[in-house]
């Protein structure tokens, strides 16, 4: 073990620039990897990125449904559809069957 640090050491008193080098070199790459906008950050910035536009799509969708609802809500058939199937509503002496799907 002493015989690798004294070894080590005779090469940074033999080549200082060169050590001083691979030294600044390594804090750069450790610099441009793990910054607050680095490479890793990067990555996982993008990675929300993609789920969060994936979840606007959705959203979007819903909002285009529910407009299509809001639109048709002034038609009566579509209103008493929409009551049927909600909220279970009948007229009188009609038999309801309920049909859940698991």
């Amino acid at each position: 073990m002493k015989k690798n640090i004294n070894r080590i050491w005779a090469y940074i008193r033999a080549n200082p620039k060169k050590f001083f080098l691979w030294i600044g070199f390594a804090f750069f790459i450790i610099w441009i990897l793990f910054d607050d906008y680095g490479i890793v950050k990067r990555i996982s910035m993008e990675i929300e990125h993609r789920s969060l536009l994936e979840r606007q799509k959705a959203e979007q969708k819903k909002v285009l449904e529910n407009e299509l609802r809001i639109q048709n809500a002034s038609i009566p058939d579509s209103i008493e559809k929409a009551a049927r199937e909600r909220y279970n509503f009948r007229k009188p002496g009609e038999t309801l069957f309920i049909i859940r799907e698991k």
